[in-house]
Formats: structure tokens, C-alpha cells, sequence
């Protein structure tokens, strides 16, 4: 393995006990059992079961990363097999039924319990659980996996994993990810919720599915005090009244959450919470469109996170790295994170309704190998490509295409309850992009009460709720959508600046290059001052800046990929984003003409052009 660049949550891992926390705060049951820790691995050519396993690794982190103890980037011929044996506490099942779940694995794996095949399931973002109580005897069992992962060779969800990592493309992982844990349920047992908030009627609606879902009891509390209670109809589903001197709305100022139990005939009790909130669009004052949250304007002003961590990639090294990056973020004074092309654990999305930071989700992006024409030339010659032409967008596969439906709709189940989801971006930049429209119309279907970015950056069909640009090259000038959509700048900036000690030691990525901190924080504060905060009196609606934190030889966060180091004044950035509202701005003093911003900006852009051709032209240009 390569010298890692450790996390101050990787330095302190607990190999045996990584990530024990809960990881469904939204579906919460007291029968809980971790699997995560040590088991052994083995990497293969074959299908066949390994005579013997090869070496330890730890458990939820992939082969590909520093903290699994492995440092192997798995191939699309290779085979990776896990074991290990399991010893159920004394007491852990009471009879009923027991449940294997596994948070999340890249891409196919086929899972055996004590040698008898448990199940299957395909794709590497989203949980998945299994009945295996017919195959457990006593307290003891063995469990295997085996996982394969094509990556890019694939035409399945793969997010920005490439085999030949570079620039905005990083190392791809594969197998378990996420948290592998049990649970022991009664025959008639919960087995997904939905909380629908109606802050305009005081109410809230709950619906269950189970064998049997009639007469569950639902208590709604407020502060430990009982404040509504009902039942269940024959169908699973209830609507309470929150009585209206207990209301409080839900916002990143006042992130406040009501808890919920839910028993079932048969005695399942869950526990879950809410928070009552709408978002919207509508016009103010002036007429404009504006993104609404509790029927008010209100500014989205967030970053692009992509949830990548320089010792366990897709996977945090601890609960509390989670919260960092949010908490972080929100003293910097953002308000919105846009997950970019990433599913996170329950938990992420748990702590950013806690603490109030409005969310972004993007789903996974796949398809055959992207076309330059479609995700770079198309877009910078202004051309509105009809995105039904497959070839065109690398969708010619007609059944990833019905995976990418199929794993949509279980992302938006997944995450239905997110009490800080705001909007779905269901395509970015034309990767894998296809009937956008009918996609956002799909997403509509299936969840009304949330805003849709249909297709973020370009290929613009035309439908969703977010007019959305990105613009790194050249000065942003403010455009009006002639469709009557909210204005966005879906991602801008990108300004890199490399810090020695706190950075790969090869590689320098980003839109605009900048030497020192001083050089960062005068670019950073010119596009807000001279570009961005102008733009809002006259309707942009939502900013999402290029980003979050540095990932591999990407150095235009915020954050350094280790996350040691906040490479802006935390002061300076949070009064520039106290200046982000929707009141008129004031206006700051020209310091120099549009024509010589603009012939720089073709400079740089060339400079990126050439990158971008050494890279296939891949860009997120």
C-alpha cells in the first residue's frame, strides 16, 4: 500500500469496533448487532469459493482504501470474497424472524450463510436486507460474500469511480461499504415508513408497510411530552393533528424535529421523528421566481459534497467525521449541501436534520463510456440536444436503463423521510442522461413535496423546477428562464489551491489555480461580491460552489482531503455569506471591464480545454 494520508478520525480507528453506531435513525429498534470489525478476505479470477481467505480486512471499508488494511483496487475480472463467523448475544433472538442488512456493496455480491446461498443483489449505493432465519441453527453461523465490480466498463450506477482515476474521475472501491448489522423482528414486523409533513394543515401523515399495518398505534411527541396519538386505517395509514400551539416549523436556523413511535398488532415498536416543513416555488415580492421553504423566499446557499474521505473514500472514518463536515459548513455559514452523485449512510442525512442543512441529491450517475460530444462540445456550442437519442448520451443499454429507474425509485423510498432534502438532481453535465423530462415527471410521481433539478449544468429539456447553470470559465452573467424556473447556479468556482503536507503528492486539479491563501480568498470574494450577490436582487435563487473539501489530486475545496486544514478565514466567509440573502445587495465597486474578464476567461479555458482532451475530455467543465 501507499503511504496513506490519515484523517484525525482514521489516526484514531478502532479496528475492531469501526462505525458502531446505529445506522437507521429514521426506522430505530432496540434489537440491534454490528458486524463491522475484522473478517477475512480473499481476491480471486474465479467464481469458485477460495480454499483459504488471504488476510484480514476491516469492515466497512473497502479493499481500495488505507483504513480496510488491504490496498487492492479490484478488477472488472477479479472476484473479492469476505468471511467471518458470527455469535449471536445470548438472549439476541426471541423467535420471529432475523434480518441481515448491508448498508450498501459495489456492485454484485451473492451472500451465504452457513453455505447455504441467502440472496443476491446488484448495485453499489443503496441498502439491501435478507430473511435468514430459516438458515441460522443455534448462536453461531458463518457468513460469506462474494462481490464483482466492473466500475466504468459497466453501464450500471458507478458515480465518479473510474478505473483510471484523474481529475474529476476518482479511485474507484468496491465491495462493503457501509454497516453490516442484524436484527430480530416479530412475524408481523415493520418493514418501511413514510412521514409526509403537512405544516399547512398542522398535520402530519404516516404510512406503514407491514403483513398486517391496521390499528398500529402512532404517538407523536414533543420535547419527551405526548402531543397526538391514532391509529392506523386497514391500509397502514394515519393522519395526525399537531395542535397549533405545539407547531414549530423546521428551517437551518431552527432545526427543530418531533419524535414518533410506532407499535404494530404483534407488539414491533419503532421509533422514528419529523419535522414539519414545505418546500416550493413561487414568486416575491418583485415578481421573480424563488425557491420557497414554509411558503417564504428563501436562499439556498450551499456547497458541492461529494463525500469522499482521504482514508476510507465513500466510507467516513467515524460518525463524528460525518458531523464535521456539516457543522463545519454551517459556521461557515452555508445553508445547503448538494450530495454530489453519492448516496451517504442514514446517518449523514440524520445529522444534517438535526442540525439544520438543507440537502441536494443527486442520483448516481451511469452508462457506457461518456461521449466528449455529449458531456463537453454539445453544451459549450449551445446546443439543446434531445436527450432521447441514447447513443448519443452512452445509454444505448436498454436494461441499465431500467436499473437506473429501479435503483432511482429505492433512493427516493430510502431517503423519503430526510426531513433537510430539498430538491433531486436525477442527471448532471449529460453523464449517462437520458428522457429527462419523463424522469422528473417520474420523481414527481413519486414524491410531490420536493424540487427537482432535471438536469443540472446543461442538456436543459425544458422541465423540473430549477433553471440550473454551471459556469467556471467566464464572469456569470444572471439569465432569466423563459419556462418561468427558478434561477440557479447549480456549481461555480472551483478555485484550487494545493496545500503542501495536507495534499497527494502529485496532482493539481481545479478551474482556476490559485498560489496561496491570500490568492484564494481575493478570487473567492470577487465571484460573490462582483457576480454572485448582484445577481440575486435580480432572481438567482440558489448557489452551489466547487466545493466542499479536496479529493485526490482535486484541490478546489474548502477543506483539504484530510480535512486538517480550512484553507479560507472561517470570519471572512461567513460575513460574505451573511451578505447572501434575498435583500438588495450592496452594490461593490467595479475593478476592472467585462472585456478583459472576459479574455482571461478564455485563457484559462483553453488551459482546461487541453486538460480536459488529455483526459478524454471527461470534464466537470
Amino acid at each position: 500500500m501507499t503511504e496513506a494520508m490519515l484523517t484525525p478520525w482514521g489516526e484514531a480507528l478502532d479496528r475492531e469496533h469501526p462505525l458502531p453506531e446505529y445506522p437507521r435513525p429514521q426506522l430505530r429498534r432496540n434489537s440491534y448487532l454490528n458486524l463491522n470489525g475484522i473478517w477475512e478476505y480473499a481476491i480471486t479470477k474465479t467464481a469458485e469459493k477460495p480454499a483459504a481467505m488471504q488476510g484480514e480486512i476491516v469492515v466497512p471499508f473497502s479493499p481500495e482504501t488505507p483504513l480496510s488494511g488491504v490496498g487492492h483496487i479490484l478488477q472488472p475480472d477479479e472476484y473479492l470474497w469476505y468471511r467471518r463467523s458470527v455469535t449471536l448475544p445470548e438472549g439476541f433472538f426471541r423467535g420471529g424472524r432475523l434480518l441481515l442488512h448491508f448498508g450498501a456493496v459495489d456492485q454484485r455480491c451473492t451472500v451465504w450463510v452457513n453455505g447455504q446461498e441467502a440472496g443476491s443483489h446488484t448495485g453499489g449505493y443503496l441498502p439491501f436486507a435478507l430473511d435468514v432465519t430459516e438458515l441460522i441453527e443455534g448462536d453461531a453461523f458463518t457468513l460469506e460474500l462474494r462481490v464483482t465490480d466492473p466500475t466504468d466498463t459497466g453501464s450500471l450506477s458507478r458515480g465518479k469511480q473510474r478505473l483510471k482515476n484523474t481529475g474529476i474521475w476518482y479511485t474507484p472501491q468496491s465491495g462493503i461499504w457501509q454497516t453490516v448489522w442484524m436484527e430480530c423482528v416479530p412475524e408481523n414486523y415493520l418493514r418501511s415508513l413514510r412521514i409526509t409533513p403537512k405544516p399547512e394543515e398542522n398535520a402530519v401523515h404516516i404510512r406503514l408497510e407491514a403483513d398486517d399495518p391496521a390499528m398500529a398505534a402512532v404517538t407523536i411527541c414533543r420535547d419527551g411530552g405526548i402531543i397526538a396519538e391514532g391509529q392506523t386505517d386497514e391500509n397502514g395509514e394515519s393522519t395526525l393533528t399537531i395542535p397549533a400551539e405545539e407547531l414549530r416549523l423546521w428551517s437551518p436556523e431552527n432545526p427543530f424535529l418531533y419524535d414518533a413511535a410506532i407499535t404494530l398488532a404483534g407488539g414491533d415498536r419503532v421509533e422514528s421523528y419529523f419535522g414539519m416543513r414545505a418546500f416550493g416555488i413561487g414568486k416575491d415580492e418583485k415578481g421573480l421566481p424563488r425557491l420557497l421553504l414554509n411558503g417564504k423566499p428563501y436562499f439556498q446557499n450551499g456547497l458541492l459534497d461529494q463525500g469522499y474521505w482521504s482514508d476510507g473514500y465513500y466510507t467516513a472514518p467515524s460518525d463524528e467525521a460525518l458531523i464535521h463536515d456539516i457543522a463545519e459548513m454551517k459556521r461557515l455559514g452555508f445553508n445547503m449541501l448538494r450530495k454530489h452523485i453519492k448516496v451517504e449512510p442514514l446517518r449523514w442525512y440524520y445529522h444534517c436534520d438535526r442540525l439544520g442543512m438543507l440537502v441536494w441529491q443527486d442520483m448516481m450517475n451511469g452508462g457506457e463510456s461518456y461521449s466528449p460530444l455529449s458531456i463537453y462540445v454539445f453544451s459549450n456550442l449551445g446546443l439543446r440536444v434531445k436527450d432521447d437519442r441514447y447513443r448519443y448520451f452512452s445509454r444505448s443499454d436498454e436494461a441499465g436503463r431500467t436499473h437506473y429507474y429501479e435503483e432511482l425509485g429505492q433512493m427516493i423510498d430510502l431517503l423519503y423521510n430526510t426531513v433537510s432534502l430539498a430538491l433531486w438532481v436525477p442527471f448532471n453535465e449529460g453523464w449517462g442522461q437520458f428522457d429527462a423530462a419523463e424522469t422528473a415527471d417520474h420523481i414527481r410521481t413519486m414524491d410531490p413535496g420536493r424540487l427537482i433539478d432535471h438536469a443540472s449544468g446543461w442538456h436543459d429539456q425544458g422541465a423540473g423546477d430549477v433553471y440550473s447553470r454551471h459556469v467556471y470559465f467566464r464572469p456569470y452573467r444572471f439569465k432569466a428562464d423563459d419556462k418561468g424556473r427558478a434561477a440557479a447556479l447549480t456549481e461555480c468556482g472551483g478555485y484550487s489551491f494545493r496545500v503542501e503536507g495536507h495534499s497527494e503528492k502529485s496532482g493539481e486539479f481545479g478551474y482556476k489555480k490559485l498560489k496561496n491563501a491570500d490568492e484564494l480568498m481575493a478570487a473567492y470574494r470577487k465571484l460573490y461580491e462582483q457576480e454572485l450577490i448582484p445577481s440575486i436582487e435580480k432572481g438567482l435563487s440558489a448557489i452551489v460552489y466547487t466545493q466542499l473539501s479536496d479529493v485526490e489530486g482535486e484541490t478546489n475545496g474548502l477543506l483539504t482531503y484530510d480535512r486538517e486544514v480550512i484553507k479560507l478565514p472561517v470570519e471572512e466567509i461567513a460575513r460574505i455569506n451573511r451578505r447572501v440573502t434575498l435583500e438588495k445587495p450592496e452594490q461593490p465597486k467595479e475593478t476592472g471591464g467585462e472585456a478583459a474578464e472576459e479574455k482571461a476567461a478564455i485563457s484559462e479555458t483553453e488551459e482546461v480545454l487541453q486538460g480536459a482532451a488529455e483526459d478524454q475530455g471527461e470534464s466537470e467543465s
